[in-house]
This record gives structure tokens, C-alpha cells and sequence, in this order.
């Protein structure tokens, strides 16, 4: 392990970012971004552009902000915070002249949702709440002048996304029907009746996505009569559709839209890396120059009212995000920051996108990183993403990068039932967790030792929420594959986990029962492919993090499997954050972990660690 380059510190791989996720005020004066205050807490901080008078403006006590937008209220920042990781987010409004802070959905145990907002009425927000019933999101209006809640729109039970007009009014929603599919639901004006204007399969997805300016056009993402999801255009006059952007085989994923005309300027397609199809010949020129203004992927971060000047964001795979100001009259850029200025000038390894072929022919994409320095065969992590319906993408991952640097080769695969490659790609993980969507991954390892990039003794799995029930099916389904496991947030047993899903979920559980199982009908068939039942098939260590607060796989996950192994003398290590929830949001607790877990790993795999030390603040209870 000679060659491989200086170990990074865990604190640069998972600590808190130095700065963050900036965005402009609408009227251009002011910048706003995500840092560190002096307790580590990450806050919002606001500078005047063209000044260095950086201040911070919120001052949230442990779990830091993260998410967080410009009101178009004069000087108001609103953002969102839940409590020790239990995702029922409130929404607090920031004044940055006076730091005051505002609580605007203030109640006990609801969940707050950003519906929309828009630069016409500025002293207005659209807020989904369950405050009435905690299974359903109704649609509030908020006042950001003096913070009345009135409400606005009735939800009937099952409508699960909701989208306003260019009067601010909802007139179309997404609700998720009996047969596991979903509805457009569309109303000619807010006292008229809802009405469907189309439906989607349980194999088939869809969403309204904008109404145009005039109210004529309802744009809608969709994989009706196609594999892939298209932007389709909805005459709701004639009530046709007429394709605007599409992919035989990827989906669309991020739309460009004008800041106040609502044309859509662009729409992204993820394949190996993000691909544009423009639509507005007037943002050509831009995106020419931006791609060859700066190395890397880049992104439109926000842009001012007038659309003169925009942020832009350049993504890498072995550094930091770089963040610059575009001028738009001028063609210029100007450097702002990087989110980790210390991950620049480190040996990091790069990501390389793969494919293979399972073993019933399916091609199945992924990406592929490797220590750097290395050429030869050696131990392997399987990193599983969470989901399942999503995938991996390239670009710096901070997991990726903190085990190749530890000597690790690391194999990030979308398995069927990953979403962003067509339908069809999506529906052939239904009803195969546990089955074929696990061969997948087993048909990946078997590509890492034929290719001779891993040796087949020593290759870990690992993940998170799916992820993690994808590592304990790894250690039970086919224990003799893996050398260890690494569990983070996994359900355990697929019975209990659907019992005990959030009650706002409720809608969505008929989705789980078309590509899951069925709870109602069918639960011997749900407890075959639940690990928990397999314990006793354990051959190699596990080691199992949770959070005592996560609302979508609950404590008992992870605490089941855990008793079940230690009545059968398996070896298990666990690790339970007491003021987490579905992951570590709090830095002193993924540096807990991580420290756990690359110790474990080392033991198992033979890669290199940095001692554990003193983690101070942590919450981790391990045994």
C-alpha cells in the first residue's frame, strides 16, 4: 500500500463545508450562502455584493441549516428546520437587516412544505401542511408581512404534489390513485371542480411540472406511449399534448425556467453525466461560454430578477464545487468560492462511469473509483445507493473518495429499479428486492474480480436506507460473498417497515405494494425477502448505524436484527445516534461513524485507517 497518496482527514472528507449553496437576492444586491458559525453550526450568512461585509443571520442551535430560499419580501430569507432529524420541517423567515426570526408554521408535530413562490406577490407563500390531518398535505397561504396562516386549497386524501398558476392560484395537483399510479388532476379556476387529465399505470410515471404565463399550457413530465420521461406540453383548451423534450431511454430530470416569463429554457437528461437539450435559442451563447469558461459539470445555480446575472456552479470528481458569478451583458465570470477549499491540491481519486451485463442480459450502469497510485487487485467496497427509485451520478462523493483513499476500490451501481434510465429499466425492480435487484449488485462484484480489479475475499458491502437493506440481504442472502457489511438507516424486516411508515406516506403505500410487496395480501411473501428472518444464515460481521429519531425506517429496524443476531452469537456492532434521523446530519456524528466504520473496515479488508480519536459532541451510543 506503499504508493497510495497521504491519508486524508476524516474531519476535510465529512466535516461541515467552509461555504455552501449560495444564492442571489432577486434584486442582485446581496449574496447568500451556507457556513459554519464559530460553534460549527452551519447558518446562513449574507454579504453585500461587491462588499466583504459577510454576516450571519440565523443562529439555529445544533443541527445547522441546509435548506433555505430568498423570499421575494424585501430583505427575507425563509428556511427550513426540523427537530433531532424528525423531518417535521417548519419554516422560519429571516429578516437580514434585523436577524429576527420568524416561526411561520409554527405546530406541534406537522410537517411544512414549500408549495411555491413567485416574484408577483412578494408578500405571499404557498405552504403544504398536515395540520388538519396528519396523513395529508392541505395548501396554506402565509402572509410575510405579518405572518397569518389562512387557509387555501382542500386536499381529498391522496393528492401528493401541488402546482400554482401565474395568479398564484393552485389549479393542477398529482394524486396517487388505488392501482398504485397517479392522476393530474387540473381545475379550469379555483371554484370549479377538480378534473383528470390524465392517468398513469403503476408502471408508468408522471407529474405536472409549470403552468405557462398565460394559463393555456400545462406542462407535465411524463412516460406515457414512451420508455422515458418527456416534457410534454397540455393544450387545455383542445386538451392535447405535444412532445417538447424527450430521450429514448434516459428521463428528464432539471428544467431551466426564466426567473418571470415561466419559459422553460432548458431541460437536463442525466446519462453518464448531465446533457442539456436547449429550447430557447437566447441562453446559447451562454451556455457555450460557461462550458468553456471553467474544467467540469456545470450547473445554474440562481439568477436576479432581470436575468443580467447568474450564479453558476462547476461540479469535479476529484475536487471541490467551484462557485462563480456569470455577467451576462459583460460574458464574464468571476471566482467566488469553493464549498471545501481544502480538498484542493489533495490526490483524489477520479469516478468512471462502467456497464456490464447482468446476468439475464439487462446493461447495468454504474461508476467505478479507484485508489489512486493503484494498478493492482485488491479489497473492494460495494456501495449501494439509498432509494430505491434514484441513482448515482458522477461527481466528488465524499464516501467514495475517504475509501479509495483508504486503499479501497469502490463500485457504485444503479440496479434495476434505479430510476433516470426509462421505465421499463425502473419496472424490472419490482417485486426483486431481495432478488434480482441484489444479482445486480452480485453480478457487479463478479465484473470487479473477472476484470481484476478486486480481489474476491475481500470485498465489503455497504449503504444507506436501501443501501442498508441492500448490505443485510448482501450478509444473509448470500453470505458467503461478502467479507463484511455495513448498514446504515436499512430496514430489516419489509413487514414492519411498511406498518410503520410515516402517516403522511399513506398515499404512497400503494406504490410500495405494486413495486415492494403487498402488506395486506401477500406478507409471507414480503418476510421471504426480509433479511431479519435470516439471521441465522450470518456468516461475516456487521456493522449497523441508526438514527432514534428517523421517521421512515424506524429504530426497531435495526434494533431487531441486532437482538436477532446477538440471541444467535453473530458478530454485530451498532451504533445508534440519539438526535439523528434517516442519516447524520450533524458533523460530530458522521464523524462518529465514519471513524467506526473505517476502523471496521480495516479489520475486515486489510485498508488503512486513521486512528479513531476523541470525537467530542457526538451523540453515539455503541456496543
Amino acid at each position: 500500500m506503499t504508493q497510495l497518496p497521504p491519508l486524508i482527514s476524516r474531519d476535510i472528507l465529512f466535516g461541515n463545508p467552509e461555504r455552501t449553496n449560495p444564492k442571489l437576492s432577486p434584486d442582485g444586491k446581496y449574496l447568500a450562502y451556507i457556513a459554519p458559525d464559530e460553534k460549527n453550526v452551519l447558518q446562513v450568512w449574507v454579504r453585500t455584493i461587491g462588499q466583504e461585509d459577510d454576516r450571519q443571520v440565523t443562529a439555529d442551535k445544533k443541527r445547522g441549516i441546509r435548506i433555505y430560499l430568498w423570499s421575494y419580501n424585501q430583505d427575507q430569507l425563509i428556511y427550513l428546520q426540523d427537530a433531532e432529524g424528525d423531518e417535521n420541517f417548519h419554516l422560519y423567515q429571516v429578516n437580514i437587516q434585523s436577524n429576527i426570526v420568524r416561526d411561520l408554521t409554527p405546530f406541534q408535530g406537522v410537517k411544512a412544505d414549500i408549495v411555491d413562490i413567485d416574484p408577483n406577490f412578494p408578500d405571499q407563500i404557498l405552504v403544504g401542511m398536515n395540520l388538519e390531518n396528519r396523513q395529508k398535505f392541505d395548501v396554506y397561504r402565509i402572509n410575510l408581512n405579518n405572518g397569518a396562516v389562512e387557509f387555501d386549497t382542500h386536499n381529498p386524501g391522496n393528492i401528493v404534489g401541488w402546482t400554482a398558476d401565474a395568479q398564484f392560484q393552485i389549479r393542477a395537483a398529482i394524486a396517487r390513485t388505488e392501482d398504485g399510479g397517479s392522476d393530474v388532476f387540473y381545475r379550469e379556476t379555483t371554484e370549479k371542480s377538480w378534473e383528470t387529465m390524465r392517468h398513469w399505470g403503476p408502471n408508468e410515471e408522471g407529474s405536472p411540472v409549470l403552468f405557462s404565463d398565460d394559463g393555456k399550457i400545462l406542462y407535465i413530465s411524463g412516460n406515457h406511449d414512451a420508455n422515458a420521461k418527456r416534457l410534454v406540453a397540455l393544450d387545455l383548451a383542445a386538451r392535447q399534448e405535444n412532445v417538447v423534450a424527450e430521450d429514448p431511454q434516459y428521463d428528464m430530470g432539471g428544467i431551466i425556467i426564466h426567473p418571470t416569463t415561466r419559459n422553460i429554457e432548458a431541460v437536463g437528461f442525466y446519462k453518464e453525466k448531465l446533457e442539456w437539450q436547449i429550447l430557447d435559442d437566447s441562453i446559447v451563447a451562454d451556455f457555450e461560454f460557461l462550458k468553456a469558461a471553467h474544467e467540469g459539470e456545470f450547473r445554474i445555480v440562481d439568477r436576479t430578477i432581470n436575468d443580467l446575472n447568474w450564479l453558476v456552479s462547476y461540479f469535479t470528481d476529484d475536487g471541490p464545487v467551484y462557485y462563480y458569478a456569470y455577467d451576462r451583458t459583460a460574458k464574464t465570470t468571476t471566482f467566488l468560492f469553493t464549498n471545501q477549499p481544502k480538498l484542493e491540491g489533495l490526490q483524489l481519486a477520479s469516478m468512471e462511469p462502467v456497464s456490464y451485463t447482468a446476468k439475464d442480459g439487462l446493461t447495468i450502469h454504474g461508476y467505478l473509483t479507484k485508489p489512486v497510485g493503484v494498478s493492482t487487485s485488491g479489497p473492494a467496497v460495494l456501495l449501494v445507493h439509498g432509494g430505491p427509485w434514484a441513482r448515482d451520478t458522477w461527481g466528488y462523493r465524499p464516501q467514495a473518495q475517504w475509501l479509495a483513499n483508504r486503499g479501497y476500490v469502490v463500485l457504485q451501481v444503479n440496479f434495476r429499479g434505479s430510476s433516470g434510465y426509462g421505465k421499463d429499466f425502473l419496472n424490472a425492480g419490482n417485486r426483486e428486492w431481495g432478488a434480482k435487484m441484489h444479482d445486480d449488485l452480485i453480478d457487479g462484484v463478479n465484473w470487479l474480480v473477472e476484470q481484476g480489479i478486486a480481489d474476491k475475499d475481500k470485498i465489503a458491502i455497504m449503504g444507506g436506507s436501501y443501501g442498508g437493506y441492500a448490505t443485510l440481504v448482501g450478509l444473509t442472502f448470500t453470505p458467503e460473498v461478502f467479507a463484511a457489511g455495513v448498514d446504515i438507516v436499512g430496514p430489516s424486516n419489509l413487514i414492519t417497515l411498511m406498518e410503520t411508515l410515516p402517516p403522511y406516506w399513506e398515499p404512497l403505500k400503494k406504490v410500495f405494494f405494486h413495486r415492494v410487496g403487498n402488506l395486506e395480501t401477500e406478507p409471507e411473501f414480503l418476510k421471504s425477502r426480509s433479511p431479519l428472518f435470516l439471521v441465522d444464515k450470518i456468516q461475516k460481521p456487521l456493522l449497523i448505524a441508526q438514527g432514534a429519531n428517523d421517521p421512515r425506517v424506524k429504530e426497531s429496524e435495526s434494533e431487531q436484527i441486532v437482538k436477532a443476531m446477538e440471541d444467535a452469537g453473530k458478530p454485530v456492532k451498532y451504533a445508534l445516534y440519539t438526535d439523528e434521523g434517516h442519516g447524520f446530519a450533524r458533523p460530530e456524528n458522521r464523524l462518529h461513524f465514519y471513524a467506526i466504520a473505517e476502523e471496521f473496515l480495516a479489520k475486515y479488508l486489510g485498508g488503512r485507517f486513521e486512528a479513531v480519536g476523541n470525537i467530542k459532541g457526538h451523540s453515539g451510543i455503541v456496543k
